[in-house]
């Protein structure tokens, strides 16, 4: 079965346990999401089945937008509502100033990724480090911050809905965000609302096509498609150099032009 569809992840377990809830589910063993949720997050989780989990890498999965709280004044090791290990009692801050430090922190931001988390240090994920207390040393990353936008503040917690690039870190930014304010800060919750065009549906399939970070093309003799055949530059309508999907009534493949040469990335993949 090819499909592929948005699905909400709960709060406290995995997304490895939840997507092998939906394999259950769906009764279906080829099976894989994009975008790891932390096991405290909750939010939407691309899955796709069959054919479909070779796709992950050519969808439209940015901007990511999320639902966040901020603890101001706790301490976490994992920059969640685990691992606690302080909690100071701070007076309010003036929103005025929570405000201009969410507008400084728009655009590209330096940071290092939490220790408690998937980043792998010689072969071992880091969290596998953190969790015996051991110190890694971790790589600066940049993530985009394109808006962020305060939706209440009660002291200690304020709550924001950030949108950013992939591969960026919420609990980073939490962190940056109580430098700033000369604090310690965690966070208490964290809600994925948004991949790219992917919104929570009721799991309702989707029509992948629409979902490509693609171009389409299209090739003059469809039996190439059918067939398999290797391509050249004449076959196809566009020419420019880049990555492509083209389709016919049963399948669609991704294809890749450079230095005019046609290269099949997926092909023969099934519509659903």
């Amino acid at each position: 079965m090819n499909r592929i569809f948005a699905a909400f992840k709960p709060a406290e377990i995995s997304s490895n346990h939840f997507l092998n809830q939906l394999k259950k589910k769906y009764n279906n063993k080829k099976a894989g999401y994009s975008g790891t949720l932390d096991p405290f997050a909750k939010g939407i989780l691309i899955v796709a089945f069959g054919q479909y989990t070779k796709l992950f890498q050519f969808l439209k999965k940015t901007p990511k937008i999320y639902r966040a709280t901020l603890w101001l004044g706790a301490k976490s090791l994992s920059l969640d509502n685990k691992n606690i290990q302080e909690i100071k009692t701070l007076k309010p801050f003036n929103f005025s100033t929570l405000d201009r430090i969410s507008k400084e922190l728009l655009g590209l931001i330096d940071y290092f990724p939490p220790q408690f988390s998937a980043k792998k240090i010689e072969g071992k994920r880091a969290y596998e480090f953190a969790k015996k207390g051991e110190i890694v040393k971790l790589k600066s990353c940049t993530m985009e911050i394109f808006s962020c936008k305060i939706l209440h503040y009660n002291h200690p917690f304020l709550n924001i809905e950030i949108s950013v690039s992939e591969g960026s870190y919420i609990r980073s930014y939490c962190e940056i965000f109580a430098q700033k304010l000369g604090i310690n800060a965690t966070l208490s919750s964290l809600e994925r609302i948004k991949e790219g065009k992917f919104v929570y549906n009721n799991e309702k399939e989707i029509n992948v096509l629409e979902y490509l970070d693609l171009k389409p093309n299209f090739i003059w003799d469809l039996n190439k498609l059918e067939n398999g055949t290797k391509l050249n530059l004449n076959d196809l309508k566009y020419q420019d150099s880049g990555s492509y999907y083209i389709e016919n009534e049963k399948y669609f493949s991704i294809i890749n032009i450079n230095e005019n040469k046609v290269k099949y990335l997926l092909n023969k993949v099934e519509k659903c």
